[in-house]
């Protein structure tokens, strides 16, 4: 049987970190940046973890 080819769409947008949990990017920070304050892109640029729910999912589409 060949291999399973990882879901590229998933492997550009997630990361694994060294414990195996998934980081993500946050949304809302591509454009109509000019009405939101400092703080709030300040807070945008940094990433994040996926939820706790959600992580299965996303593991399966990285590891093909």
């Amino acid at each position: 049987m060949p291999k399973m080819k990882t879901k590229r769409g998933a492997a550009k947008r997630f990361k694994l970190t060294g414990r195996g949990k998934v980081k993500r990017r946050r949304a809302f920070k591509s454009h109509i940046l000019t009405k939101k304050t400092p703080k709030r892109k300040r807070r945008l640029r940094q990433a994040t973890l996926v939820s706790h729910q959600e992580e299965g999912r996303i593991k399966r589409l990285l590891h093909g």
